[in-house]
């Protein structure tokens, strides 16, 4: 394929989004086959192929170079890859899909504020329980890296695939590394956020692929799309 891939959310509001900030910028995204095709177009650029995508196959596909463009989550580049930041160039920002990955840990836990308590409690976890702290979690590469700059080493992940916030309730977890736009869902559930328990700041992007096999015809390509969209060139390929 000699043009242009532009992977997008294939379902929900995030489907619905990415079409209205193209449309904003004049692009019409279109879907021939139905929301069953994963197959797009976007009208008058014949040279870009839309593919449309769930979002954690989007950050994959990118960080393997697969496709060139892709509208996913930041949380999702940084969980599907230790090297996903360094794998792909943030063209823009797009305005929706905030939240925050944050850390979270009972009401009950008056003495834990901050991260540097949570290092003192997982220390001597072990010797008053006779197990590791629990984190209960969906993001295991973004809590592995942020704990090590943290100096937090003695816990283990528990794969989060229902409602993280509810882990701890029923015994699973001791605490939890979850995602929030407002933290209403963890303090009905009696967790609160540590003071600085952000982990990562999310929203949708457009991303480019970082990859070394840019032809000189698909770099033009590149930069005259990111003018039709009037975002300039500020990134650059690796070569």
């Amino acid at each position: 394929m000699t043009g242009l891939t532009l992977a997008v959310p294939s379902k929900g509001r995030l489907e619905e989004l990415t079409r209205e900030w193209f449309a904003a910028k004049g692009m019409t995204i279109t879907r021939p086959g139905g929301a069953r095709s994963y197959l797009g177009a976007i009208e008058g650029v014949p040279e870009v192929t839309v593919r449309f995508f769930p979002a954690s196959e989007i950050a994959r596909e990118l960080i393997r170079g697969n496709i060139d463009l892709g509208v996913t989550g930041l949380d999702l580049i940084h969980e599907t890859s230790e090297t996903g930041p360094s794998s792909v160039s943030t063209v823009s920002k797009l305005g929706f899909g905030n939240a925050d990955v944050v850390v979270a840990v009972p009401d009950a836990w008056i003495d834990v504020t901050h991260l540097h308590d949570l290092a003192d409690v997982a220390s001597d976890f072990r010797s008053r329980h006779g197990r590791w702290l629990r984190i209960a979690t969906k993001y295991i590469t973004i809590t592995r890296q942020h704990f090590a700059r943290a100096g937090i080493a003695e816990y283990r992940t528990v794969e989060s695939l229902g409602a993280t916030e509810a882990a701890p309730a029923s015994g699973v977890a001791d605490i939890v590394v979850d995602i929030t736009t407002t933290g209403s869902t963890l303090a009905a559930n009696g967790l609160r956020v540590l003071e600085d328990g952000v982990m990562l700041q999310s929203e949708a992007c457009l991303f480019a692929a970082r990859k070394p096999d840019w032809s000189a015809k698909k770099w033009d390509q590149m930069t005259a799309f990111m003018d039709r969209l009037g975002l300039g060139h500020e990134f650059e390929p690796k070569r």
